[in-house]
């Protein structure tokens, strides 16, 4: 893992749109998030935006949101991308302690994301940090592209 040793987190902004949008393309294909929504989540001050740079090199990113859900904040992640060339190399990890981090200084108790059920190796990474799967979302990407639901307490 010494590509971590070049690994540099730090906000996404817009002026990082192209790339995201492309990263994102080629990591969900057809289940891809617009490159409209993800402008609009770079611009929202309600979300946080991460992108990991390998020197100048945009290796990946991760967006969430802070939500009020009855009397707690629970976070939300939307996407979590990692180029393909840079896969398996801590990245997301890296990516999604950090999102976790945030989350949890800004009082987030709980922080809930969705997987494609085909997506083994995000559910894995997910399980391997203390998510649990609590919902089966049937065409939640489109009709037989199903997902599931996983949640993590942050705050103990």
């Amino acid at each position: 893992m010494a590509v971590l040793l070049f690994l540099k987190v730090k906000p996404a902004t817009i002026n990082d749109l192209d790339v995201l949008h492309e990263i994102e393309r080629e990591c969900f294909t057809i289940e891809a998030l617009p490159k409209e929504q993800i402008a609009r989540l770079l611009e929202n001050p309600n979300t946080i935006s991460l992108g990991a740079w390998i020197l100048e090199e945009v290796a990946g990113f991760i967006i969430g949101s802070i939500e009020d859900l009855d009397e707690t904040k629970a976070g939300h992640v939307y996407t979590l991308d990692i180029a393909v060339k840079h896969r398996r190399q801590g990245i997301g990890l890296r990516l999604l302690t950090e999102l976790e981090r945030i989350f949890t200084a800004k009082g987030v108790e709980t922080c809930y994301l969705e997987v494609g059920v085909d997506n083994v190796a995000a559910r894995e990474l997910y399980r391997k940090q203390g998510y649990t799967e609590v919902d089966t979302l049937s065409d939640y990407y489109h009709k037989g592209g199903h997902g599931v639901r996983l949640v993590k307490r942050l705050k103990t």
